[in-house]
């Protein structure tokens, strides 16, 4: 995979994502729309974590029908209404991506399009 982590040591040691994703000679480069806890049906999870859970879920549906997965993520953008579903979204942004650790960056916002909305999730992969 053309997919390179990278953690310099003249920077502060990284949490569970990198600092740097070096792509080479990338044969395909898919960028992800915000995925949000809507699920296929139309309908909204209800609260933080289930919210969290459809929009990885809807996130890996999207890898999947490229023909790839978690491992193939270079930059993750996390968007939570909420700092209190911080802890959440580490845990199961874990579970979900494994030992994986693209290039990440998580904010905290006043809103997103739909106030029903408490997270919303952007990528670029990489195969």
């Amino acid at each position: 995979m053309p997919i390179e982590l990278s953690n310099p040591p003249t920077v502060h040691k990284p949490g569970a994502y990198s600092h740097a994703v070096l792509v080479t000679n990338p044969g395909r480069r898919l960028v992800i729309s915000g995925q949000v806890g809507t699920a296929p049906d139309g309908t909204i999870a209800e609260g933080g974590a289930a919210q969290i859970d459809q929009a990885l879920a809807n996130l890996g549906a999207i890898l999947a029908a490229h023909g790839m997965s978690p491992a193939n993520l270079v930059k993750v953008t996390v968007f939570l209404t909420d700092p209190a579903l911080i802890p959440a979204w580490r845990e199961k942004r874990g579970a979900w991506q494994g030992e994986h650790r693209p290039a990440s960056t998580l904010l905290i916002v006043a809103g997103l399009a739909d106030p029903r909305f408490v997270v919303e999730v952007e990528a670029e992969a990489a195969a």
